[in-house]
């Protein structure tokens, strides 16, 4: 492999920032190239080269990535999008044989990830808070009875992303009808609080948690951070790297968590990028700059919280023009 090192950013669709901030982490050292199935998706355009890829589901797609890899002699590969995310840790030491490091979790991570049951029931194994969740309609009625659990509760698909087909259910007919139309759904407690947001980065050379960011929501949109602030709490701090830890993440992770009258629920976790990541890298928190060390094999040195309080981020919309396509 040449001295370079060149990032791959699959799945890049609107994440325009997470390209430019590669860019900036690698400067003259290397190239940022990006992939997505339309070439009407404006963030590969931030980077330096870009290929439009089948769908992800198709039966040739890892060799397409795998190729490009070679072709481009790729040092990391990541994806911004939850299904993609167990397909590389599937596929990570094809991509080892030819020298690309898969930046991410291991594969039951990733699965457990997407699993929201799955996720419930280790979180519940391991003692953390967390909102009780049924996929069995008749013992969430038999909780409802006992008072264990109280309606408004979300319905939501057990494999889902990006809040798609959530619903926030009042009574017993409208569960009903979600769970007549639907297959594999659940119902999960409605955790009245606070949410928060986490970004965290655990060192793939050394295992450490190194960086977290933490921001209190104020605004959400399809599932993501429109609007949010930041702030720290040491007890919240030790919850995040304790429980990244007993977990055994890898790299970038985003954390959903509620502050419940002073008490932290784990709600989910996403093994990348998640969508409000800028709000930490604009005020000090630069992830691509870890994971550019770890590619080097250097282990980066242990700072959490090292940023300012009380800094809001505000999402807008920008828009990109593209010629002669």
């Amino acid at each position: 492999m040449g001295v370079g090192m060149n990032i791959l950013i699959l799945s890049a669709g609107t994440r325009n920032k997470i390209v430019q901030y590669f860019k900036k982490a690698i400067g003259e050292k290397g190239k940022v190239i990006a992939t997505d199935m339309s070439e009407l998706a404006p963030a590969v355009y931030d980077a330096d080269k870009f290929y439009k890829v089948p769908c992800k589901t198709d039966a040739g797609y890892i060799d397409v990535i795998l190729d490009i890899c070679k072709k481009e002699n790729i040092t990391g590969v990541l994806s911004l999008i939850d299904p993609e995310l167990s397909l590389l840790s599937k596929h990570k030491e094809d991509f080892e044989k030819i020298g690309t490091t898969v930046i991410g979790s291991e594969y039951e991570l990733c699965e457990r990830a997407l699993d929201k049951m799955q996720m419930y029931q280790w979180l519940l194994d391991m003692g953390y808070n967390c909102a009780k969740s049924y996929t069995d309609k008749d013992s969430f009625y038999a909780d409802v009875e006992k008072g264990e659990i109280t309606y408004p509760v979300f319905v939501k698909p057990v494999r889902g992303s990006a809040s798609v087909a959530i619903s926030k259910v009042y009574e017993k007919e409208t569960l009903e009808l979600l769970f007549s139309r639907n297959d594999n759904l659940m119902i999960q407690q409605f955790l009245n609080g606070q949410e928060i947001g986490a970004d965290v980065y655990i060192d793939m050379v050394s295992g450490e948690v190194v960086s977290i960011f933490t921001k209190k929501k104020i605004v959400m949109r399809a599932g993501e951070t429109d609007k949010a602030v930041s702030f720290k709490d040491d007890k919240l701090f030790e919850l995040i790297e304790e429980f990244a830890k007993k977990s055994g993440w890898l790299g970038q992770i985003d954390i959903d968590i509620f502050d419940v009258d002073g008490e932290y629920y784990i709600s989910e976790v996403n093994p990348r990028f998640g969508g409000g990541y800028p709000h930490a890298y604009e005020c000090g928190c630069d992830h691509m700059k870890l994971i550019v060390n770890n590619l080097a094999k250097k282990a980066n040195e242990k700072n959490i919280g090292a940023y300012e309080e009380n800094i809001s981020m505000m999402k807008y919309s920008e828009i990109k023009i593209l010629r002669n396509r």
